[in-house]
C-alpha cells in the first residue's frame, strides 16, 4: 500500500470515529430567544440600557451592578426596583393605563373621599374626612370635609380597624356609612361607589371680604390646588382671572395635599403669581448628573397676560404637600414675599423625566401628537435636583414653615379652618393666633379600649406619592 493510500485510509476511520462518538450524544435543544420567555425582555434592557444608565441621577452608583442584573429573573416591576440606588425612595414606574388615568385625572372604585386621623396634636383617633371631590358619591350625600366617619356597615369605625376590617369595609359597594358632621347631627346613608369619577387640578377657590372675616380691607383669594396637571391649566387660568377681577392682592395658596406633578403646571402657575420685578429671574435650576450636565436649567418666570400683582403669598402646606409644590415654595421665597404655614412639606428634592417604552425617537413623536397606542410603560426615575435661585436645595426632610399648624380636620374650608384663619389673621394684623384648642375628649377613646391608628391617607402608603415630573421629548 503506497503512502496516499494509507493516508486517505487512516482518514475515513477517523473520521468514521468522530462521527459514531457524536451520534451518541443527545442532541442539543437550542436555546429559545429571551424574548419567547419574557415579553418585556426589550423593555427591561431598553430600561437599562437607554435610561438608567444615561439619565438616572445616580447611574454611577448603580451602573456596575445593575450590568449583572438579569431581566429573566425579575418581572419589570422587581427588575426597575433593584436597579435603583439604596437612597432612591422616590423613582417610580407604571403601565400606560395607570399612567394615562392619572393624567386624565380619573379616579376608579371610589366614594369620592380623603380621609384622616388628626393624631398629631390634637391626639384624637376619630376617622374624619379632608377633602371631598364634587359630583362624588359622598358629595351628592352632603358629606364635607370636618365630618366624621362613626360606622361602616352598622359596626363602629374603631371596631372595625381594631379588627383589622377598615379598609375591606370602607371598600365595599354599595355600603352603608354613618357619619358625624361639624354641628354634631348623625347622617345614615347607603352609597355606591363611582366606577369612574373625573376630578380636576383645582379643588376650589374663593375670595374672602370683610363681610366674611373682619378686618380685611381688600380682597383675599383662596386656592385649594390638588395637583400640578399640564392638561388642566384652563383650572389655574379660570382661578386667576376670578381673582384678577375681584382685585385680590393677597392670596392664599393651598397645598397641604398637592403631591406634584408636571413641570409646564408649575411654571403656569408661578408665571401668574410672581411680581413683575421678577420676570427673567430664575426661580428653579435643574441640576443633573455628569453625562447630562449639558442640560442644566435655569427656569426663569415668564411674563403672562392677567398674572396677579400681590403684595403677598401664603402657602399652607402639610406632609402631603411635595416635589412640584416644595418646588414652587422654594423658588419663589427668593422673589416676593412668601409667607409658609402648616407642617413641613413631605420632602422631594428632586425631579423626574417621563421617560416611554417604546421609546425610539419614531415613538415620542406620536407621544407628543398625543398618541399613546403603542405606548406600553411608564419609566419615572430621579433625573435631576432642584435649586432656587439663591441655590437653596430642598431638605430631604421637608421644608418646615415659618408657623406651624395642625391640619385642622374640624371645619371645612372656610374661615373658621385654623391654617387660613392664620393666614386672613396675619393679613390683618400682622402677627400669627395662637394654636387651636385641643379636643377636650376623643370620641374614641372609650370602653377603657386602646385607640388604634391606621395608615389611610395617600402620602402615607402609596410609595409612588410625590412627583415633579418633565416631559421628554426628544430622544
Amino acid at each position: 500500500m503506497n503512502r496516499k493510500i494509507l493516508f486517505n485510509t487512516l482518514a475515513i476511520i477517523f473520521a468514521t470515529l468522530l462521527l459514531s462518538s457524536s451520534s451518541c450524544k443527545d442532541p442539543v435543544t437550542p436555546e429559545p430567544p429571551p424574548e419567547t420567555k419574557d415579553p418585556d425582555y426589550f423593555a427591561k434592557v431598553f430600561l437599562r440600557r437607554e435610561y438608567m444608565d444615561v439619565y438616572y441621577y445616580w447611574y454611577k452608583d448603580v451602573k456596575s451592578t445593575n450590568a449583572k442584573l438579569d431581566p429573566l429573573k425579575y418581572d419589570i416591576y422587581e427588575f426597575f426596583d433593584e436597579m435603583l440606588y439604596v437612597k432612591d425612595r422616590w423613582s417610580w414606574m407604571t403601565d400606560k393605563e395607570s399612567y394615562l388615568k392619572s393624567e386624565e385625572g380619573t379616579v376608579t372604585g371610589t366614594y369620592g373621599a380623603s380621609i384622616s386621623q388628626p393624631i398629631k396634636y390634637y391626639g384624637d383617633y376619630d376617622v374624619k374626612v379632608r377633602l371631598v371631590y364634587p359630583n362624588s358619591p359622598f358629595a351628592k350625600e352632603g358629606v364635607t370635609r370636618g365630618w366624621t366617619l362613626t360606622a361602616i356597615g352598622g359596626t363602629a369605625t374603631m371596631e372595625l380597624i381594631r379588627a383589622g376590617k377598615f379598609n375591606s369595609e370602607y371598600n365595599k359597594s354599595p355600603q352603608q356609612f354613618t357619619f358625624t358632621d361639624t354641628e354634631g347631627n348623625s347622617h345614615t346613608f347607603t352609597a355606591t361607589a363611582a366606577t369612574t369619577l373625573s376630578t380636576r387640578s383645582v379643588l376650589l377657590t374663593k375670595i374672602f371680604t370683610s363681610e366674611d372675616f373682619e378686618g380685611l380691607t381688600s380682597p383675599v383669594g383662596y386656592m385649594h390646588y390638588l395637583k400640578f396637571n399640564a392638561n388642566m391649566l384652563t383650572d389655574i387660568d379660570n382661578a386667576m382671572q376670578s381673582f384678577r377681577e375681584a382685585g385680590v392682592k393677597h392670596l392664599i395658596l393651598d397645598l397641604r395635599y398637592n403631591g406634584g406633578g408636571d413641570g409646564r403646571a408649575s411654571q403656569h402657575l408661578v408665571d401668574y403669581v410672581a411680581p413683575k420685578s421678577a420676570i427673567g429671574e430664575t426661580y428653579v435650576i435643574r441640576k443633573h448628573n455628569d453625562l447630562l450636565a449639558s442640560q442644566d436649567q435655569y427656569s426663569k418666570v415668564q411674563g403672562i397676560a392677567g398674572s396677579l400683582e400681590l403684595d403677598a403669598l401664603y402657602f399652607i402646606t402639610g406632609k402631603g404637600s411635595a416635589s412640584a409644590s416644595e418646588m414652587v415654595l422654594n423658588g419663589l421665597e427668593p422673589l416676593m414675599d412668601v409667607r409658609h404655614v402648616g407642617d413641613t412639606t413631605y420632602g422631594k428634592p428632586n425631579g423626574m423625566y417621563v421617560l416611554m417604552y417604546p421609546g425610539e425617537n419614531a415613538d415620542y413623536t406620536r407621544y407628543n401628537k398625543g398618541d399613546y397606542s403603542k405606548l406600553k410603560w411608564v419609566f419615572l426615575p430621579i433625573c435631576f435636583y432642584n435649586q432656587n435661585k439663591d441655590f437653596r436645595d430642598i431638605p430631604d426632610e421637608g421644608i418646615a414653615p415659618a408657623n406651624y399648624r395642625p391640619d385642622d380636620l374640624y371645619h371645612d374650608f372656610d374661615t373658621s379652618e385654623d391654617n387660613i384663619k392664620a393666614c386672613l389673621t396675619h393679613i390683618v394684623s400682622g402677627t400669627y393666633p395662637p394654636l387651636p384648642d385641643k379636643p377636650t375628649k376623643a370620641m374614641t377613646k372609650t370602653s377603657g379600649l386602646r385607640p388604634v391608628k391606621i395608615a389611610l391617607t395617600q402620602e402615607e402608603k402609596d410609595p409612588k406619592y410625590g412627583s415633579y415630573t418633565i416631559p421628554w421629548k426628544d430622544r
